[in-house]
């Protein structure tokens, strides 16, 4: 697309997750497309101008930039689990990455955790033992906590999917009484971030706030 076209699209897109990023610490990289020093500094101009992102760094090495995010997300993890002995912990702060978009037909399917660099479009779906993390637009299918884990949750920037199965519990885009809304909170638009979860034998779709964390148990 023009590069004009592209602008605009980082532009919508980074202003619809600037509350999911808040003012974090972030490295970025760009990939699929060559860029001049020029442009390269306009996208990060540009992010700067609609979120709060403070970007530390560019990274060119997809190595690199795989350690990153790697290192960050057992970070995260290891912060919120509880205390449990070391293998035991190892295994459950596991996570695997899918960079790019799940298109109609296609599956990853993970031990772990997942976090989906990318969009999951109808038709394509993720399979994970935990929870699913997807920086993108869900309108596809999520199967998280397979093995009957209850307390796995699902997150996306964009929350409109198919169908998501917490555990045993089934939720789809049509049964209007198996996804339910806050629990008294307002809704709000539909691309702000939200998070899945289960509650009371009900998937419960939420804003990701505070109050949502706060009903989430991680085993």
């Amino acid at each position: 697309m023009p590069f004009e076209e592209l602008l605009d699209n980082i532009s919508e897109k980074f202003k619809n997750a600037s509350k999911f990023f808040n003012n974090a610490n972030m490295a970025i990289s760009f990939n699929g497309r060559d860029l001049s020093s020029e442009e390269e500094k306009r996208i990060l101009d540009i992010i700067s101008e609609v979120s709060d992102i403070n970007i530390v760094c560019v990274l060119d090495n997809d190595n690199e930039i795989k350690e990153v995010y790697e290192n960050a997300v057992r970070k995260a993890m290891s912060s919120i689990e509880p205390a449990a002995p070391a293998v035991e912990k190892q295994q459950k702060s596991e996570c695997m990455f899918y960079k790019g978009t799940l298109r109609s037909g296609q599956i990853f399917e993970a031990d772990g955790s997942v976090v989906v660099l990318g969009d999951v479009n109808p038709g394509g779906k993720v399979v994970a033992k935990g929870s699913v993390i997807v920086l993108g637009s869900l309108k596809g299918t999520i199967f998280a906590g397979v093995d009957g884990n209850e307390n796995a949750f699902v997150v996306a920037l964009e929350m409109s999917p198919m169908q998501i199965k917490i555990g045993d519990i089934i939720a789809r885009s049509s049964d209007a009484g198996s996804v339910k809304t806050s629990k008294g909170r307002n809704k709000v638009k539909v691309l702000e971030p939200k998070i899945a979860y289960v509650y009371d034998q009900n998937i419960y779709i939420e804003d990701l706030e505070q109050n949502a964390l706060e009903d989430i148990s991680i085993d």
